[in-house]
């Protein structure tokens, strides 16, 4: 008489639905929190603008000193 149905059920794609919103909070709190992976990268490429200001620096000395002391 009936015919069994094959298919996702109505209960089924809501789990899905909500897993899937939970899964989406918990990125976004990861990556836009005061600790999270974008505030880290930004703290990442000032260091190392520091530490290539820091190394020209160095390098200038070390220049300034090769150019006084060499016979060139």
């Amino acid at each position: 008489m009936f015919k069994k149905q094959n298919g996702i059920t109505l209960v089924a794609l809501v789990v899905t639905i909500i897993v899937l919103i939970i899964l989406a909070g918990v990125t976004l709190m990861i990556a836009l929190d005061n600790d999270g992976i974008i505030s880290k990268t930004k703290e990442g490429a000032q260091e190392y603008k520091d530490a290539q200001t820091n190394e020209n620096a160095q390098l200038e000395k070390v220049n300034e000193y090769l150019h006084n002391n060499t016979n060139f």
